[in-house]
């Protein structure tokens, strides 16, 4: 855990940690109740293109895995989970799933099964959940501008400098800021970072025309690329999508290519408007900045304390209400 004397900064990491260990409990006891069924049958026929579902989580799971592959009957099944990995004590920092050590990985949980044919498959899960009433904005990658880039360079997406340059001003990478460049006289809006239509324009340009032309491989790369040589990345997702205090829980259910073609049916790479009301630096009505947004998918300087020149991707709030209406 990070070190800090700072109060308040060690209260958002206490938090945060807070918020993790609870999701790694919601994700441990999917594992112990998918672990505790010996076989299982193909329970219910819906459409494939359903999405939000109401019940037991661990069902909810297998089922939309079992309509995926086709499966009518599971023989044997064991669950992992992963997403411990990251808060866990030295010596449980490490899986090994069949000949595959795992310290880290996108997948949350990892279900390796088997059916009536013998066929078996080993799959990753992503798994997100909302403890609050009202669904908020899920977070799926956190990184630097520079790595970011990289990420993109190493798929032939985007081979610009100036690209990255933009990326480090949007973030405000030291030496990218407008304090660094005696550009704050007379600036209304943080000193901190530019924001995205201040950036250097031919390395904006070729972002944004990457991004509408490789939407969807952007995104596969969003959810599904983490760590260096991941065994089991996330062929699925599931989605807890607010606190229920009475009745059944409600999970948004994607297979990953289901999720990326309806995030794109939702939205192409468009810019949306946006002001700063409130922080040091609460901007007077009327200046508006562009937020980078591709389907569901949102792109924002992460601007935390602890990590305030992060880059940040969520998911929008409530993204599995919209995404069921195709």
């Amino acid at each position: 855990m990070q070190i800090t004397n700072d109060s308040i900064l060690k209260e958002q990491i206490m938090a945060g940690l807070k918020g993790r260990r609870k999701g790694h409990s919601f994700e441990a006891k999917i594992v112990e109740r998918l672990n505790a069924i010996v076989s299982y049958a193909y329970e219910w026929t819906v459409a494939d293109s359903q999405t939000i579902f109401y019940g037991e989580p661990e069902k909810i799971l297998l089922n939309k895995m079992m309509q995926a592959f086709r499966w009518h009957k599971v023989i044997s099944l064991k669950a992992y989970a992963t997403g411990r990995l990251a808060t866990a004590e030295e010596g449980e920092k490490c899986l090994n799933i069949d000949g595959h050590p795992i310290k880290g990985s996108k997948s949350d949980l990892i279900v390796d099964m088997q059916n009536d044919s013998g066929e078996r498959k080993i799959v990753g899960v992503s798994v997100k959940q909302c403890s609050n009433r009202t669904p908020t904005n899920a977070q799926v990658f956190f990184t630097t501008a520079t790595a970011f880039y990289n990420l993109l360079q190493e798929r032939g997406l985007v081979d610009e400098p100036r690209a990255l340059v933009a990326l480090k001003q949007f973030c405000g990478d030291e030496g990218f800021r407008p304090s660094d460049t005696g550009g704050c006289e007379g600036r209304i809006s943080t000193p901190e970072r530019f924001f995205w239509e201040e950036t250097e324009p031919v390395g904006r340009a070729v972002l944004e025309k990457m991004f509408a032309a490789h939407q969807d491989e952007v995104t596969a790369l969003l959810l599904k690329k983490g760590y260096v040589d991941d065994p089991f990345p996330p062929s699925f997702i599931m989605h807890k999508t607010r606190s229920v205090v009475e009745g059944p829980d409600e999970i948004a259910m994607y297979s990953m290519e289901q999720f990326i073609k309806l995030s794109h049916q939702y939205a192409s790479f468009h810019l949306s408007p946006y002001r700063v009301t409130k922080g040091r630096y609460k901007e007077p009505v009327g200046i508006l900045h562009d937020a980078p947004r591709f389907g569901v998918v949102q792109m924002q300087r992460g601007g935390q304390k602890q990590h305030p020149t992060q880059l940040q991707f969520n998911l929008k709030a409530g993204y599995f209400y919209d995404l069921a209406k195709f």
